[in-house]
């Protein structure tokens, strides 16, 4: 038995059942600032401009689109949870310590402190997965 392996093992006895409604909550989050980045993408594609990532920023602004809409989605309904999870975890590393974090570290900055718990927990959903009450976990018992 492998690292992860073990590491999954641990993630799917550990998980209590209040877990799964803070896994949806952040699914829902995920998905609303997906929808948020569509919506403006000018402002998104501006704010990467300032990040000097000139020739990347169309399809960063695409991959952080795709994958806070598709990704929230998949960790709300707890389908693929941790592959989903994984995906917002650079997100959200560059939201933390390349973004949010120029506007100060006061607890002013609420976009930075939402950037911060969000990346708690995308890493704590990757290491203990969706739950009891998720697709995956359906789908384990209705195996044919």
């Amino acid at each position: 038995m492998n690292m992860i392996d073990r590491i999954e093992h641990w993630g799917d006895t550990h998980h209590p059942a209040y877990m799964d409604a803070l896994r949806v909550v952040l699914g829902v989050l995920l998905f609303g600032k997906g929808i948020s980045f569509i919506s403006d993408t000018g402002n998104l594609t501006k704010l990467l401009h300032s990040l000097n990532i000139d020739l990347w920023s169309v399809m960063a602004v695409h991959y952080v689109a795709f994958s806070h809409i598709f990704g929230g989605f998949l960790i709300a309904i707890g389908c693929y949870t941790r592959t989903a999870s994984i995906f917002q975890i650079p997100i959200l590393l560059v939201a933390v310590f390349f973004v949010n974090i120029r506007a100060g570290f006061s607890y002013l900055n609420s976009e930075l402190w939402l950037s911060m718990l969000t990346l708690v927990l995308v890493i704590t959903f990757s290491i203990i997965g969706s739950g009891r009450y998720s697709t995956d976990e359906w789908m384990r018992k209705h195996d044919r």
